[in-house]
Parts: C-alpha cells; sequence; structure tokens
C-alpha cells in the first residue's frame, strides 16, 4: 500500500458532492431503524426486513458501487490517472492501495451503521447484528473489488454496476433461483446466516459455495484489475 496514492485516493473520494452522497446511505438507515424500532410489529421480522433487503440488498451494494468506481473511474475519465501511472509504482500496488481504500471506506459508511442499526432494531439476540454486519464486511469488500475492476474496464462503469446490483441481484435474483448462487448478495447472506444460524437469518445459498466465490471475486478481480491497468499504461506510452 502507498500512503501517498492512499491520500490522494480518499481526499479525491471524500471530497465535493460524493462525500456527501456518502453519508445518505447510514444516515437514511439509521433513521429508518429509529423510527422502525418503536414499532408494535415482530421485531426479528422487522430486523430482517430492514438489514437484509433495504441495507444488505439495496443500500451496500449501492454504496460499494459509488466508491468502487469513484477510487479510479473518475481518473480514468478525466486523464489524471496519467500522472499516476508516470510514477515508478508497481500498477498492481496502485490497484491494491485504491481498493484498501475503498473497502475501508465501504465498512466506514455500510458496516458500521450496520452494528449500530442491528443493535437499535433488535439488540444482541441470536446474533442478528452480528451476522449482518459480518455478512456486510465480505460483501462490501467483494462489491469494492468488483466495481473497481469495472472502473478500469469501463467508461460506463457506474451503468454497468447498477445492471448488476439492481437488474442481476434484486431484479433477476428475486424470480430466478439460480441466478442467486452469482450473487454477492446472497453470499453476504450465507455468512451471516453461517454467524446468526439459520434459525435467525436465512439464506439461499450454502456457506460452502458462498466463501470460495467471495474469494474468488474479490481476489479475481484485484487482479484482473491491476492487469487491465499496466495495459492502459502501454496504450498511454504508445
Amino acid at each position: 500500500m502507498n500512503p501517498t496514492v492512499a491520500r490522494l485516493t480518499l481526499r479525491g473520494l471524500l471530497g465535493r458532492r460524493r462525500g456527501v452522497l456518502l453519508l445518505v446511505a447510514p444516515a437514511l438507515l439509521l433513521v429508518i431503524s429509529a423510527l422502525a424500532s418503536g414499532s408494535s410489529s415482530d421485531s426479528h421480522s422487522l430486523t430482517v426486513k430492514i438489514l437484509g433487503q433495504l441495507d444488505l440488498g439495496t443500500l451496500v451494494p449501492l454504496l460499494g458501487l459509488v466508491i468502487g468506481t469513484g477510487v479510479i473511474a473518475t481518473e480514468i475519465d478525466d486523464g489524471s490517472i496519467v500522472y499516476l501511472l508516470a510514477k515508478p509504482l508497481p500498477r498492481w500496488q496502485i490497484i491494491t492501495t485504491k481498493l484498501t481504500v475503498a473497502i475501508a471506506t465501504t465498512w466506514l459508511f455500510a458496516a458500521v451503521p450496520t452494528l449500530v442499526a442491528g443493535l437499535v432494531l433488535y439488540g444482541t439476540k441470536d446474533g442478528v447484528a452480528l451476522g449482518y454486519t459480518v455478512a456486510v464486511l465480505v460483501a462490501g469488500a467483494a462489491y469494492s473489488a468488483l466495481f473497481l475492476l469495472l472502473g478500469v474496464v469501463t467508461r460506463h462503469a457506474v451503468v454497468a454496476g447498477l445492471a448488476y446490483a439492481l437488474v442481476w441481484e434484486s431484479l433477476i435474483g428475486n424470480f430466478v433461483e439460480g441466478a442467486r448462487t452469482l450473487s454477492i448478495q446472497q453470499w453476504g447472506r450465507a455468512i451471516a446466516e453461517k454467524v446468526a444460524g439459520d434459525a435467525a437469518i436465512g439464506a439461499d445459498v450454502s456457506f460452502g459455495a458462498a466463501l470460495p466465490l467471495l474469494l474468488v471475486v474479490t481476489v479475481g478481480a484485484t487482479v484482473l484489475a491491476s492487469v487491465k491497468l499496466a495495459g492502459l499504461t502501454l496504450a498511454a506510452e504508445e
């Protein structure tokens, strides 16, 4: 990890309007959780719906998209990445540094609010709050790596990311059972189920399949992004 690259990436990520946008999702989650905690509805069912569907199913992938593409796609689009690539840094180190910043930021804006929301809604009972927090940690890392890769390989990273998160995971995944196997959201649910127990949280993908797939996507996307960034350097020099 390169400290200079990390500092510049974090400054660009949290500056201007993007920093305000990143606050919207956790604030929305916490407000809804606070209001729902006073409801007379079944607290377990309500917690699973808010943390499973709203948080893990919608807010986390959107945060991952904004952050994952924001750490590099903007620099590639405006050409400022050339100045970074001109430095004597291994291209893989640029990627791993930006990915580290993306994951840490995603955890800050997604995992911490998830834990707080879970405690507000359901306390420490059944390990539900902890289960969803761990799920957000692992899913957030995978989303960050995948969307960082999209930021390197296409100028339409946001559109491609939305197509995956909203169309594939949320729409197709709800109607086509086989599609859930290729869903980071569902892999996160499997992790949550393993932590809290299947009686507290249900998942459509087994833990034995989810964990390797999360590792493959995270590591594979990082390696591929490094290779693609090296190719971008060669194209610029030519």
